[in-house]
C-alpha cells in the first residue's frame, strides 16, 4: 500500500522531537504539501525546520494556549492555503506517583497539555478550515488509557480522556473530518524515559514483538490514519503496541 498525502497540509503539535520529530518527516516523505510544527523551545523547533525546508514552518508556544492554537492554524491557512491534517502529539507527564499520593497541581498540568489541549487544537483547526473543506485529526493516546498501570495514574487517566475524546470528535465531526488515535506502548522517547532506561532491552522483551517503539512506528500508523487509504476509518483507537493488547496475557507498564 502506498500510503500518501500528496497535496495536503499538516499541523503537528510537540513537533520539536521523539514521535512528533518522526511523524512530520513521514509526513514528508508522504507527500504533504506543508508542515506547521509547533513546541515551546524555538532553539529546538526552529533548527528542526530550518533542516527540513521551506515545506515546514515552525510557530512557538505552548500547547495548552488557545491564541497559540489558533496563530498556528492561521500560519497554515496563511502560508499552504488549508490545514487539512492535525496531529495532537504533544503530551507530559510531569510526576509519577499513585493517585492517591501525587501532587495535585502535576494532574492538573497533565490533564491540561494531554487532554484538555487537543480539544483546544481540534476546534481551531475547525473553525479556521476544517468545517469548510474537511480533513483528518489523529491523536496521540497510550495503552495506559486502555488498561491501569503502576506509577502513572495521572497520565494513564488523561488517555483514556483522549481516547473518548477521540470518538466524541469523530461522532461530532462526521462525515467531513474523520477523527483517529493511536494508543502507543513504551516508544523510546524522552518523555518515556522513566519506564524503559533502567533496562531497554528487558523491557522491550515485555512486549510480544520482543522490542520497544521506535519513533517511526507510530509515525507510519500516524500518516495511515491521516491518508486517503483510511478513508473509511473514524473513531477508531488503533493500538501501536509491540502486542501488548492484542497478544498478551498481561503487562504492568503503561505507554
Amino acid at each position: 500500500m502506498d500510503v500518501r498525502v500528496d497535496g495536503r497540509v499538516a499541523l503537528v503539535t510537540g513537533a520539536s522531537r521523539g514521535i512528533g520529530e518522526a511523524i512530520v518527516r513521514e509526513l514528508l516523505a508522504s507527500g504533504a504539501e506543508g508542515v506547521v510544527i509547533t513546541g515551546r523551545k524555538a532553539e529546538t523547533l526552529e533548527p528542526l525546520a530550518a533542516e527540513l525546508g521551506e515545506r515546514v514552518v515552525p510557530v512557538v508556544g505552548n500547547a495548552t494556549d488557545v491564541d497559540h492554537a489558533q496563530a498556528a492554524v492561521a500560519a497554515a491557512v496563511d502560508t499552504f492555503g488549508s490545514c487539512d491534517l492535525l496531529v495532537n502529539n504533544a503530551g507530559t507527564n510531569p510526576a509519577a506517583g499513585t493517585l492517591m499520593d501525587v501532587d495535585l497541581g502535576a494532574v492538573d498540568k497533565t490533564w491540561e497539555v494531554n487532554l484538555r489541549a487537543p480539544l483546544l487544537w481540534a476546534r481551531a483547526a475547525w473553525q479556521a478550515s476544517m468545517k469548510e473543506h474537511g480533513g483528518a485529526i489523529v491523536s496521540i493516546g497510550s495503552i495506559g488509557g486502555l488498561r491501569p498501570s503502576p506509577a502513572i495514574g495521572a497520565y494513564n487517566v488523561s488517555k483514556a480522556g483522549v481516547h473518548h475524546l477521540t470518538q466524541q470528535l469523530a461522532h461530532e465531526l462526521a462525515p467531513s473530518v474523520r477523527v483517529n488515535a493511536v494508543a502507543a506502548a513504551i516508544v523510546r522517547t524522552r518523555l518515556s524515559e522513566m519506564l524503559w532506561s533502567w533496562d531497554a532491552e528487558a523491557v522491550g522483551r515485555a512486549h510480544p514483538l520482543q522490542r520497544l517503539g521506535e519513533p517511526e512506528d507510530v509515525a507510519r500508523a500516524v500518516v495511515f490514519l491521516l491518508s486517503d487509504a483510511a478513508s473509511w476509518i473514524t473513531g477508531v483507537v488503533l493500538p501501536v503496541d509491540g502486542g501488548v493488547t492484542g497478544a498478551s496475557s498481561g503487562f504492568a507498564l503503561g505507554g
